[in-house]
């Protein structure tokens, strides 16, 4: 009765758009409000990166990982890095360091274990929905790779409470349907996720793929599919059938060779 008070409580907190989030994830946030403004300048951009150390590091990080810096020519400056990975590539990063910042404060070594597992998932499915949609289904690339860093935020927030709530996740029918999709759904209004990104990824979980595939979700679909790592909050529900959509071997091949490497760098990179 306790763990189901407990839940019910996390639901009607997320109904009314009452996420708790970790305090040290505000300079990442303040960023994102900046990046959002049409009108925001490179300098007050820098500024805001340069006055949080992490957020500066992780920046020149992300620049020089494998999936922005084709040439291997390192960057060395917060401008440079700016410059190189864009406005756009920016706000991606500074969400994953929010989804990021729930796992870190675990402290239950079993819940810390599976955010991390899930955080490796992430970034895999991350790395492979940018080569899915370039390859695959004619989406926009970098909408992609947005999407599917921040499309497990839901899970990550749900293993920081249960770190607060013993028991909390021992009964996936509890938190699998529709409490799942209140939460996902109050965590993408929280991070200024917009709207098509957001649709894509609140209708995820129990998604079919029908012929043929196209779109953002798709897209995502395929990306967690083919992820050699899976996600430890995955129900049977969450693994569509490929057979039909992908029985070119060799393009599977291809595309996990060319994300596992941007999967790595980018993990790494955004590593807090």
């Amino acid at each position: 009765m306790e763990k189901l008070r407990d839940f019910s409580q996390i639901v009607a907190q997320a109904s009314r758009g009452e996420l708790v989030f970790p305090t040290s994830v505000n300079a990442a946030l303040r960023l994102q409000l900046a990046l959002a403004d049409p009108d925001c300048e490179l300098d007050d951009v820098i500024r805001k990166v340069l006055a949080e150390p992490v957020l500066a590091a992780r920046t020149v990080a992300l620049a020089n990982a494998a999936v922005f810096n084709r040439s291997g020519t390192p960057v060395t400056s917060v401008r440079a890095a700016v410059q190189r990975v864009g406005y756009r590539n920016l706000y991606s990063m500074t969400a994953a360091m929010v989804v990021r910042q729930f796992g870190a404060r675990i402290r239950d070594p079993q819940l810390r274990a599976q955010a991390e597992q899930l955080w490796r998932h992430t970034a895999h499915v991350a790395a492979l929905a940018h080569v899915v949609a370039r390859k695959l289904t004619a989406s926009d690339a970098d909408t992609a790779l947005f999407a599917g860093i921040v499309h497990e935020a839901g899970g990550f927030y749900l293993l920081s409470r249960a770190d607060e709530m013993p028991g909390l996740l021992d009964d996936p029918a509890d938190w699998m349907g529709a409490a799942m999709e209140i939460i996902s759904r109050e965590m993408m209004k929280k991070l200024a996720i917009p709207e098509p990104v957001s649709q894509a990824i609140v209708s995820l979980r129990g998604a079919t793929l029908t012929p043929p595939p196209l779109g953002l979700r798709d897209t995502l679909l395929i990306a967690k599919r083919l992820a050699p790592v899976s996600s430890p909050l995955a129900g049977e529900q969450d693994n569509p059938s490929l057979d039909g959509f992908l029985d070119d071997n060799a393009l599977v091949e291809q595309m996990l060779r060319e994300s596992a490497d941007e999967a790595a760098s980018m993990s790494a990179a955004l590593l807090v």
